[in-house]
Order: structure tokens, then C-alpha cells, then sequence
């Protein structure tokens, strides 16, 4: 009879477990082998199951800092490079919101980004290898675009757009490069 398996994981997950590894690491929490032993497993990881055991002698992961960025009335920019939180809940009366997240550097592989926009559309540009759900956006008025990229492998971050869109629409789509 065949053995139960946990899924199989992906270079997201790998590459989270290896910054929890090296966070441990630079926090004192491990030496210099132990690092060596510890990366060694997270890398020769097959399934969810493995990686939880090379990762279950760390001290608990982070969940990471929120930030909340609004506006009542005027735009709401964030381009170029800047760093992305955990969670970030943006918030706008009137106006229009632009999220450029093609160089921005992530805080943590997952990102939950909370909308609650009344009038004014919302642009966000994703790097090239994002994952994105935004099944949970409510829209009250134009439905949302997305335009998937081409030959994308996926690896990148994964985003989770959540929220409400009143009287706009929000257009998602991925950097060219």
C-alpha cells in the first residue's frame, strides 16, 4: 500500500524556509554549521512534510509588519524601489491608487494587500514571476483586469489582493522585465 505524502513544494516555498534558515542564523539562533546543515536539508526537501521537519528546530517565523497607506482625497504613488510589508492595507476616498511592485523588495514570500478604495481606480504592477490571487476583491462597479504574463515560472512572490473597489477599477498586470 502506498505511504501518504505531503505535497511536493515549489522554489516559493524552498526559498522561504531558506530565509527563515538564515534569519535564524544572523539572530544568533545558529552556527556557522548548523547553517550548512540546516540549508542542506531545506534544499534536499521533496514535500511540505520535509521542509517542516528541516525548519521545526528554528524559533517561530515572523509574521511579518503591516502598514496602511492612504489618502482622502489626491493619488496614492509607491513606485520604484521600496519595501513591501507583510500586509499592506491601502485605503483612498477619491482618488487614484498606483502600486509598482516590480522592484520593490519583499519583507516576506507572501503578501496579503487589503484594498478599500470608494472612487478612483487601482493600477499594481507585479514583478514578472508573482503569483497572484485576487479571487476575494469585491467590486461594486467595473469588474477587475488582469493580464497574466507570458512565460512566467512562478517563483516570484505570491500576492493576495483582497478588499473592496467602489466606483473604479483595478487593472493588475506584470512587469515587462
Amino acid at each position: 500500500m502506498p505511504e501518504d505524502r505531503s505535497p511536493a513544494i515549489g522554489d516559493v516555498d524552498r526559498n522561504a524556509a531558506v530565509e527563515r534558515v538564515q534569519a535564524a542564523y544572523t539572530g544568533g539562533y545558529l552556527s556557522h554549521d548548523e547553517l550548512e546543515q540546516q540549508l542542506h536539508q531545506v534544499l534536499a526537501a521533496r514535500t511540505r512534510q520535509d521542509l517542516e521537519v528541516a525548519v521545526a528546530a528554528l524559533p517561530a517565523e515572523q509574521p511579518g509588519r503591516s502598514a496602511t497607506i492612504g489618502a482622502s482625497a489626491g493619488r496614492i504613488v509607491r513606485r520604484g524601489v521600496w519595501r513591501v510589508p507583510r500586509h499592506l492595507k491601502v485605503e483612498s476616498l477619491h482618488g487614484r491608487v498606483r502600486l509598482d511592485l516590480s522592484q520593490a523588495q519583499f519583507e516576506h514570500g507572501d503578501v496579503d494587500i487589503d484594498l478599500n478604495v470608494l472612487h478612483g481606480g487601482v493600477k499594481i504592477t507585479l514583478p514578472r514571476d508573482a503569483v497572484v490571487d485576487f479571487d476575494a476583491v469585491r467590486t461594486e462597479w467595473k469588474d477587475t483586469r488582469y493580464k497574466p504574463p507570458k512565460n512566467s515560472t512562478g517563483d516570484g512572490p505570491r500576492v493576495r489582493i483582497t478588499g473592496v473597489m467602489g466606483f473604479g477599477r483595478l487593472k493588475i498586470r506584470h512587469a515587462r522585465r
